[in-house]
């Protein structure tokens, strides 16, 4: 059965930001969640919603998603949420990521913003990107 796209999406992005130095280096380790913790240490990101919209054409299927990104960071403030974000854009805009079962497209940032939650304690940066999958055709045998 093949993998629906969004995951595969997920997946991939989830492994490009483990795998970049620079973010890891940022972050003070490995803290990239596909779910927010309880508890963690800060600064972090999480993979946050997906919207995801039919893109087919008459001949073609594919899909367009909106994936959203969270950065938290307690004492770094809002520079360090912009660096994160600016070390999340190297990573993932327009990058050729490999995923299972389907094809990328393209995966491109449309925005971020860096915000003191309104507890007055937690700088939170939202960054958001948009791509398009085709599923990968199988090959004749």
């Amino acid at each position: 059965m093949a993998e629906v796209a969004t995951w595969a999406l997920r997946r991939s992005v989830y492994q490009a930001l483990a795998g970049s130095s620079e973010l890891t280096t940022l972050l003070g380790g490995t803290r990239n969640y596909g779910d927010a913790p309880q508890v963690a240490p800060y600064p972090f990101v999480t993979l946050g919603q997906s919207v995801i919209r039919d893109w087919s054409t008459g001949t073609e299927d594919g899909a367009e998603h909106n994936l959203t990104l969270h950065v938290w960071s307690r004492t770094g403030g809002k520079k360090q949420v912009h660096r994160i974000i600016e070390a999340i854009k190297d990573v993932l805009h327009d990058q050729p990521l490999m995923l299972a079962d389907h094809h990328l497209i393209n995966l491109r940032h449309e925005f971020s913003e860096a915000r003191l939650d309104p507890d007055g304690d937690i700088f939170h940066g939202i960054v958001r990107y948009r791509a398009v999958t085709e599923p990968a055709q199988a090959e004749a045998a």
